[in-house]
């Protein structure tokens, strides 16, 4: 604003006091926004000029509370500071209904609330506010906010500058960002990443913006790498934890193509040791030095984050450590300065006798026929209209008479003739809306009349009110089956398009009546109604909804409702004749026993003011009290603050003639401020203060205790001033200390006339408190509830308590009822009451009260932020301890800093008053909680969306680090050094064995027979491929050894085995003839999967020459994918490139000069149209020691891996695949895989070579533009064994798994099917396999078919299940003793039990073994340990540009430290454990399973236990359903967590507690940053894995674009 930088305080007087006018006609809604700021920028315009120049005014404190909204203000000095605060906000929004709920008004605790922020002013700490894409906001629409009217206002906007200090916050520790951050405003923290951010202009507040916690650089800004990596530094990072990746494109390649994703890394040598960094199977050769992402803004939000987290927790966690098979939780250990209580046992407190008065009547009902027969002019009800107008009286003769016809009607008119379908007894609902009493009347006498059981319920609104099948549980459980109501009310009810009316949610069918006088029976003059004396037979049914949202209905028996109206009569000293205005909700509560029955029995002339009228005319019910003389008024607290917001209208009014203000809601502690704010306005208006009294009621109890009236010029009584903290422990103390953390509460009077009431503890068994602590208040009396209709079992704990003493014995045998209220019994016996049982959040063992919580949060300045004051607070139960939630409508114009900015400062409020940390803040847009039928939040409604993730959201912040204290100390990791003895005798004595496993021997020649068959073809003669390949074309040439299909299914390619040989020569002769092709020098062969890679493999081992497999670019995204092959070209120092036409043209394109240098690639030969030469002679290499081939792939830890296989390894591998899955020449097989590394490729290219059986080849990429390919294929070519990838299987079963029909008939039949073996590198995807397996056993397929294999870098094929070895075994783990390195097998279904299943039979000639990774020694078959493999065709070692022999003799070549230190094993780099089973295998020995659990690399040390990242994205994925794919990785000790969000974007934020909570209850990880991305964001690999590696850099850099970043605090 302009006038921003004048000096308030300098101003003349005058001028103060005309700007202190114009705020309070602002306040009081007199001026419109526009019309105050012209007007104050007027009356400034003067001083403007001089103040130009001056520097900006100081922070205004935070301390200096305004003067309290209960006295007018006085223009003066005293004003200005307000004032001043005032104009300096940024924007004033015009002025709201109310963003606070004045139930909780209390300037006292604002004041409070204020002080204890002001404590906070001085942490210089950045809190990393949210990322959020712009499309990611939430705004709610206009037309569905309500329109602020000052209706129901709260005086919020009026005042909260005076009562909450300043608005523009100078708490700047909470400022969203640094200076030049990324964050420092909502523009540019939400603008998508890739676009240019437009220069900030300085915002007013810079000044006080404290120096950054770490050093911090605007985006993209590349010039301090330095001071930036020395704020990584001080966050304790290893700078062997990864490689900041350089800028790269953001990918946009979507993962249906399964393309591999682009380049963000470097290759820092291909040995495992060394610093890895993400490296996709595509990668980059730019190579960067040490430190993080320059750019990175995420990695300065981490740091702040870190920042935060480095403060003492409360309370701070016990140095202990629990073994992983005690209970993973800490027990809260006793606190031996908790207050306990200290005085003697309660006396249960009596209250006066109820009086017997000669002329009260037998029944409810007599009474009515009585004033009907003798007063039958004298009014009942006057009822008002919507302009607060009287709109008709309904006098007590038309009363009685109407209630009279109604009666005769229910009873003889519904039904035909000869049946009754309403019998005494019966229960009926009663549907009235709130502005008709009336018609309520009449239903609800003309039921007691009937004598059938009026049910009031709320009038249903749509199928999707709030607890709408709730309601209908209510209906249900009383049996209600006809509804009564207005006709006008009736064609307001939602209707189907035919007219019938909608079947509510939950509700059962109704029969609706209409109850209008018109179209009642006016019974025949013999007929009476039955008038019996009040006995036990239910009267009526009022509905309670408990804290979980169950709505129950409370029976009242006639003796209770008649004795009830008596207490009462007593107690209020009601006469007849006299005038009563009420307020509340006629058809429950107070409105229904003070307003319709009470009224009643003593002739009162009730006045009903519908909430509808004061939400147009708050003063409505004062004024009706003025004209009608009113004695009694009936009202709660926010009708006492829409009062005062509209007193100014009416000057003249008089509360003189009101002897009682019966405030129903005086239980509320927070109901204390508003009493007193009334009646220091409306004193001057005649109110006596002695007539305010406050009540205690419940449903099941009734009224508790009232306040009498009292006896004018008597002293009030005494108010109890509490401590929080001693509240929160159950005990009552005064408060001294701590006057930010104290309670101030009111008496609600004495107990009722004829009630013994008594306190008894809140939970386990109803034991008598002492009197200095707090307890559930029970009453025992005739005047209260007697059951919960229709539900036995709940009644009996509520209903039929009977209290014991200390010892345990009952104090009597009369049953109390619990009344749900919390409270103690103060001097003089007055009632206090601090809470109530469905408001109470137990957190670590201390009480907590939600009004309370509620009222802390709307002391924090809300008036940016709150609409209407609209804040739930509840619990959500999370890792063994309750949690609080507080969930608040925000305002539409509220800005994302504003919004954060609040959400920091409650959780400060919250943390210093009450001592419990929050779990969870959420900010939902305006409007958009469930509401009750009279406007409020319907909390258990609001709690289930929470935990459904159906809340939506627009901002949250998760504390989980805050308030999650009941973590254990982490698990202390032993010393290494232990000796070998020990470990070996150990193991003995525990009777553990070793963990080690063989498969069966590889014969030399594997059968007698077959080998004459086949004109003596041993495998001793023929030790290489090219051999084989040679001698099947010169004796069984005609052999078809592979086919090629396309997406049609039609083979488009077949190669015999001498059309394969002559191919191969031609290849061969090409590679002799080019000069610089030397024998032995790598060539890269970059075909897409077919034959002529087939043909071009064995064309290099023909001339002499070391093949690499390549994947070839995908065309269409040459940026992503054309660095990764030109780095193993690089890397494998490549001499040649075989391939085809097509991508030869690709090689030298334009598009592909754009991303590599396209002049430095090596010779490229183009094989598709070569000369029929033969080369001069075929290669034969020495020894078969010699490598074979090179086998390039990527880690799913981003690394990129080239290991050398040998000719002798080749012939091993192919010998042992023969044998386990018994391959000859007769057999097809079937492979859709990617034939570019490992398994995938041997099956491909080497096997049919070596075994002589036909190949079907599949492309995967085919499939994707034909699902039904390779199960069709299978089926029509009848195969008996299919080799495929996870990712293959996932399209089948999520394409397809709806299509069974259909592929049944088109005559798809799987039952040949004998194993379909699933190839990969990773733990066995038990539930795919399952889905898979159950999906199409419709088509014949076995259950037993379904397998998976095992390979790894440094042995491409350790399991394969066979056809001979048993089935494999699944086992149940223990998750809790894996994360220990332990395995213990567990009961399926057991909590934390982990399914795992055997990654198929070890092949023959394979030994495998568990090893410690730490000590190298092996382990016995409990624990888990890194497997380790000797086989003759394990790789001969890493092909690395460095040649560190070491690093390669570690991993290929290493022996354990005991045990057998002679063999020579290779380290697979993957966690497993070895299980004997009961099945046997051929041998007729025990068969020993091997269980892979996960790659060693990709484990997450957390807590000091070992954690993997698939268990912890198994429970993330089934958090919500629009979570599709999910990946974890570790920042700097903080797990992160990545969810693709498969919904629309409104559902992003719902995922941020779903993912906190069940990683928390699941895994006993708090989560540090939750990011939500796009389907497609997570990259995955050709084999269908993740690469989280490459995910958690492109995170690092900023490259993620992602919808939502939240960083838990």
């Amino acid at each position: 604003m302009a006038e921003r930088g004048v000096d308030v305080s300098a101003l003349p007087q005058e001028i103060r006091e005309q700007l202190a006018e114009l705020d309070l006609e602002l306040s009081e809604g007199d001026i419109t926004q526009k019309g105050y700021e012209k007007k104050r920028a007027k009356v400034l315009a003067p001083y403007l000029t001089q103040t130009q120049s001056l520097a900006p005014p100081p922070a205004y404190d935070a301390q200096s509370p305004g003067p309290s909204f209960a006295s007018a203000p006085e223009p003066g000095p005293s004003n200005s500071s307000s004032s001043s605060s005032r104009h300096r906000r940024t924007r004033r929004p015009h002025r709201s209904s109310g963003t606070r709920d004045e139930r909780y008004r209390s300037d006292i605790h604002t004041e409070a609330v204020q002080a204890a922020l002001a404590k906070h002013k001085e942490e210089k700490m950045a809190l990393p506010m949210p990322t959020k894409r712009r499309s990611a906001y939430v705004q709610s629409p206009v037309d569905n906010c309500t329109p602020p009217d000052s209706s129901s206002s709260s005086d919020d906007e009026a005042v909260s500058s005076e009562s909450t200090g300043p608005q523009q916050s100078p708490d700047t520790w909470i400022n969203s960002s640094l200076h030049g951050s990324s964050t420092s405003s909502s523009a540019s923290s939400t603008l998508s990443h890739g676009e240019s951010r437009p220069t900030q202009a300085p915002q007013p507040q810079s000044q006080q913006v404290p120096p950054p916690a770490a050093p911090a650089h605007p985006p993209h800004s590349h010039s301090q790498p330095s001071a930036l990596a020395e704020a990584f530094a001080q966050a304790r990072i290893d700078p062997a934890g990864g490689v900041g990746p350089p800028d790269v494109p953001s990918q946009a390649q979507a993962r249906g193509s399964r393309v591999d994703l682009p380049p963000n890394a470097v290759v820092r040598g291909m040995s495992r040791g060394q610093s890895r960094s993400s490296m996709m199977e595509t990668a980059d050769v730019r190579r960067v030095g040490r430190g993080v992402p320059v750019s990175s803004r995420v990695s300065t939000k981490i740091q702040q984050l870190l920042n935060t987290l480095k403060r003492p927790k409360r309370p701070p966690l016990s140095e202990f450590f629990t073994d992983d098979q005690e209970e993973i939780v800490e027990v809260p250990q006793a606190d031996p300065n908790t207050p306990k209580p200290e005085g003697r046992q309660i006396i249960p407190v009596k209250g006066e006798p109820l009086g017997v008065v000669s002329n009260w009547p037998p029944a409810l009902q007599a009474a009515l026929a009585r004033w009907g027969a003798t007063q039958g002019k004298s009014p009942a009800l006057t009822a008002l209209d919507i302009t607060g107008k009287p709109l008709y009286t309904l006098t007590y003769g038309k009363l009685w008479s109407r209630s009279v016809k109604l009666a005769y009607t229910l009873l003889n008119k519904l039904g035909t003739k000869n049946e009754q379908i309403l019998k005494p007894g019966d229960r009926v609902a009663l549907v009235y809306p709130n502005s008709d009493p009336g018609m309520f009347w009449v239903a609800f006498y003309g039921c007691l009349l009937a004598e059938v059981i009026p049910v009031p319920i709320e009038v249903p609104l749509s199928r999707k009110d709030a607890g709408s099948s709730q309601v209908g549980f209510l209906l249900g459980s009383c049996g209600v089956g006809l509804a009564l109501t207005s006709e006008i009310c009736l064609k307001g009810l939602p209707k189907t398009p035919t007219g019938e009316i909608l079947q509510f949610k939950g509700w059962r069918r109704l029969k609706w009546v209409v109850t209008d006088s018109k179209y009642l029976t006016k019974p025949s003059k013999d007929w009476q109604p039955h008038i019996p004396t009040a006995n036990t037979d239910t009267a009526y049914i009022e509905y309670k909804a408990s804290k979980e949202g169950t709505v129950m209905g409370v029976a009242v028996s006639k003796v209770a409702m008649l004795t009830h109206c008596q207490a009462l009569s007593q107690a209020c000293n009601y006469c007849e004749g006299e005038t009563l205005v009420n307020v509340l909700d006629f058809k429950k509560d107070m409105g229904l026993w003070h307003g319709v029955l009470t009224s009643v029995m003593n002739r009162i002339h009730t006045i009903s003011v519908p909430y509808a009228v004061m939400k147009a005319c708050p003063l409505s019910w004062v004024q009706r009290v003025h004209i009608h003389k009113a004695r009694v008024a009936l009202v709660k607290c926010r009708d006492l603050h829409w009062a005062m917001m509209a007193h100014r209208d009416q000057r003249d009014t008089s509360l003189a003639s009101l002897r009682m203000l019966i405030v129903a809601d005086g239980a509320n502690p927070w109901s204390v401020s508003s009493c007193d704010a009334f009646l220091n306005i409306f004193q001057a208006h005649g109110l006596k203060p002695e007539v305010i009294c406050p009540c205690a009621t419940s449903p099941e109890a009734m009224t508790v205790a009232i306040r009498r009236p009292g006896v004018p010029g008597a002293p009030l009584p005494a108010r109890a001033i509490l401590s929080m903290t001693g509240l929160s422990h159950g005990v009552i103390r005064v408060n001294t200390e701590d006057k930010n953390s104290a309670l101030t509460v009111q008496d609600v009077g004495h107990v009722m006339p004829g009630a013994l009431m008594c306190i008894v503890k809140p939970d386990g068994p109803p034991m008598l408190c002492k009197t200095d602590e707090i307890g559930e208040i029970v009453v025992n009396s005739r005047a209260g509830g007697n059951m919960y209709y229709g539900l036995h079992g709940v009644t009996k704990n509520t209903f039929e308590v009977i209290p014991v003493n200390a010892s345990g014995t009952p104090i009597g045998e009369i049953p109390f009822v619990r009344s749900g209220l919390l409270g103690f019994v103060g001097p003089g016996s007055l009632i206090f009451v601090v809470g109530k049982n469905e408001g109470l959040l137990m957190v670590s063992g201390r009480r907590h009260n939600a009004d309370d919580l509620v009222a802390t949060a709307l002391a924090v300045e809300p008036v940016k932020t709150v609409y209407r004051g609209r804040i739930a607070v509840f619990s959500v139960t999370v890792f063994y301890d309750e949690r609080i939630v507080i969930v608040a409508e925000q305002r539409p114009d509220a800005s994302e800093e504003d919004s954060f900015q609040w959400m920091s400062r409650v959780l400060q409020a919250i943390d210093s008053i009450h001592q419990v940390g929050l779990y969870c803040l959420a900010l939902v847009p305006a409007n958009t909680l469930p509401k009750t039928p009279l406007g409020g939040i319907h909390i258990s409604d609001t709690k289930q969306l929470f935990l459904e993730g159906a809340l939506h959201p627009c901002n949250i912040l998760m504390c989980p680090h805050t308030c999650v204290t009941n973590m254990p100390k982490p698990r202390q990791k032993q010393p290494v050094g232990v000796g070998p003895a020990s470990i070996m005798v150990g193991n003995l004595v525990a009777g553990k064995r070793i963990a080690q496993a063989a498969g069966r021997d590889l014969g030399l020649i594997e059968d007698q027979d077959l080998v004459r068959k086949l004109c003596m073809w041993p495998t001793m003669m023929h030790q290489f491929l090219t051999e084989a390949l040679h001698w099947r074309a010169q004796t069984d040439p005609d052999h078809t050894l592979f086919v090629l299909l396309n997406a049609k299914g039609v083979a488009v390619c077949t190669a015999t085995c001498v059309q394969l040989h002559k191919r191969s020569e031609k290849i061969a002769a090409a590679l002799m003839e080019r000069s610089g092709i030397n024998i032995g020098e790598n060539v890269v062969l970059l075909y897409p999967p077919g034959i002529d890679l087939i043909a071009a493999f064995y064309g290099c081992l023909y001339a002499g020459c070391i093949p690499v497999t390549v994947r070839p670019p995908h065309p269409q995204n040459l940026s992503a994918t054309l660095p990764t092959v030109r780095m193993i070209i690089d890397v494998s120092k490549a001499a040649c490139i075989l391939t085809t036409q097509v991508l030869t043209k690709i090689l030298r394109s334009k598009e592909a000069a754009a991303t590599v240098n396209i002049k430095t690639w090596p010779i490229i030969i183009d094989t598709d149209d070569l000369p029929r030469k033969r080369p001069p002679t075929i290669y034969k290499p020495p020894n078969a020691e010699m490598i074979a081939y090179l086998d390039f792939s990527v880690s799913t830890t981003g690394m990129l891996t080239g290991v050398k296989i040998s000719h002798a390894a080749v012939s091993a591998l192919c010998r042992s695949i023969k044998l386990q899955c018994e391959l000859y020449s007769s057999r097809q097989i079937t492979i859709c895989l990617d034939p570019y590394c490992g398994l995938g490729f041997v099956l491909w290219c080497l096997a049919s070579v070596y075994s002589g059986h036909q190949s079907i080849l599949i492309p995967p990429l085919e499939l994707e533009s034909s699902l039904t390919l390779w199960l069709g294929t299978l089926s029509q070519y009848r195969i008996r064994d299919t080799f495929c990838s996870y990712s293959v299987m996932e399209l089948c079963t999520k394409g397809l798994g709806g299509q069974t029909d259909m592929l049944k008939a088109r005559g798809v039949n799987l039952s040949c099917v004998r194993s379909c073996v699933v190839v990969a590198e990773e733990r066995p995807r038990l539930a795919l396999t399952h889905s898979f397996s159950k999906l199409f056993k419709d088509l014949g397929l076995s259950m037993r078919a379904v397998s998976t294999a095992f390979g790894s870098r440094v042995n491409l094929a350790i399991c394969l299940q066979g056809t001979t070895g048993p089935d494999p075994s699944t086992v149940y783990v223990d998750m809790k003793s894996l994360r220990h390195d332990r395995v213990r097998l567990v009961e399926r279904g057991a909590p934390q039990s982990l399914p795992l299943v055997e990654s198929g039979t070890i092949l023959p000639g394979v030994r495998v073994i568990i090893v410690n990774p730490e000590t190298r020694g092996p382990l016995g078959d409990s624990h888990l340990g890194e497997i380790w493999v000797n086989s003759p065709h394990n790789a001969t070692g890493y092909y690395t540009i460095y040649g560190e022999e070491n690093l390669q003799a570690d991993h290929f070549n290493t022996k354990l430290s005991f045990g057998d230190p002679q063999t020579l094993w290779a380290r697979t780099g993957y966690l497993g454990f070895v299980k004997r089973t009961e099945l046997t295998d051929s041998s007729g020995d025990r068969h020993d399973a091997l269980f892979v659990v996960g790659s060693l690399d990709e484990t997450l040390e957390l807590r000091g236990l070992r954690y993997h990242p698939i268990d912890i994205e198994t429970s993330v994925s089934r958090a919500h359903r629009s979570i599709g794919e999910s990946a974890v990785f570790t920042w700097t000790n903080l797990l992160v967590v990545v969810a693709e969000l498969c919904g629309s974007e409104q559902d992003a934020l719902d995922l941020v507690p779903l993912v906190t909570n069940v990683v928390l209850e699941e895994h006993h990880l708090i989560v540090g940053v939750v990011v939500i991305v796009d389907p497609g964001v997570i990259p995955i690999n050709s084999r269908g894995e993740k690469q989280r590696m490459h995910l958690r850099d492109s995170f690092l850099a900023d490259q993620l674009d992602p919808i939502y970043v939240a960083y838990n605090m």
